[in-house]
């Protein structure tokens, strides 16, 4: 009967630790959607607010490492079980970071509002949908333990890369034709640089998923999209 508590036990703290894990991919998801609606609406205050809620993304990941550390040491797991706290340990460090970024962004945000509007604000919020969709998608894959729709979501960063690459040229170009453009689309490169981050993480809690379902690491090259290390835009020469 005793055997029976401490297996019953053990699977309740493993499901309390996937849950936690659950609850910070769907505040990380929440805190970019609302820091993005804060830079479209030039709203410091919703901006404010997405930095403020950062702390509890925070305490959710200590929460989560501190029963990960626990299951280690009291229980001893093995195969599935150790495989499923070792990716708990690993995605939370990456959805903590995600909600850095979003924060980021929502810090850029009421430092952009201190300036005019400028016309590329608007090509942000598709690379944040994008960005949000990954991390959603990546969450729900983890859920149901869906390799399968992991390896999906892996795939797509690429195309979120791509994203970045065009706005990347697209606001250097911005920023030559007018220099009082500069502080507000640097404000902005960074934003697009903190987004095109987080499609990265996403696609690390990918492959922590698929390690988990499968035992076997994702051996592909990870597909890149990003080219902005490589974008040289020169001005185009005025004629008189």
């Amino acid at each position: 009967m005793e055997s029976q508590h401490v297996v019953k036990s053990y699977d309740e703290e493993l499901r309390r630790l996937s849950n936690t894990i659950t609850e910070m991919g769907g505040l990380a998801e929440s805190q970019l959607a609302t820091a993005i609606d804060a830079v479209v609406k030039r709203d410091s205050e919703l901006a404010a607010s997405v930095v403020e809620g950062d702390a509890k993304v925070d305490q959710l990941q200590r929460d989560s490492d501190n029963l990960a550390i626990r299951l280690l040491a009291l229980r001893q797991p093995m195969a599935r079980d150790l495989r499923e706290i070792l990716a708990a340990l690993k995605i939370a460090s990456d959805l903590e970071r995600v909600a850095d970024y979003a924060a980021n962004v929502a810090k850029r945000a009421i430092a952009l509002n201190q300036t005019p509007p400028v016309r590329p604000v608007y090509a942000l919020p598709r690379m944040a949908q994008l960005a949000q969709l990954l991390i959603k998608d990546v969450i729900d894959a983890y859920v149901a333990r869906d390799a399968d729709r992991a390896y999906a979501v892996w795939m797509r960063d690429a195309e979120l890369d791509e994203m970045y690459s065009s706005l990347f040229r697209e606001l250097l170009t911005y920023m030559m034709e007018d220099p009082r453009n500069i502080s507000a689309c640097t404000h902005l490169l960074f934003m697009a640089k903190n987004i095109e981050r987080i499609g990265d993480h996403a696609t690390n809690i990918a492959e922590d998923l698929y390690f988990l379902v499968h035992g076997t690491p994702l051996n592909e090259a990870r597909p890149k999209g990003d080219q902005s290390s490589l974008e040289i835009v020169t001005p185009s020469r005025s004629t008189k």
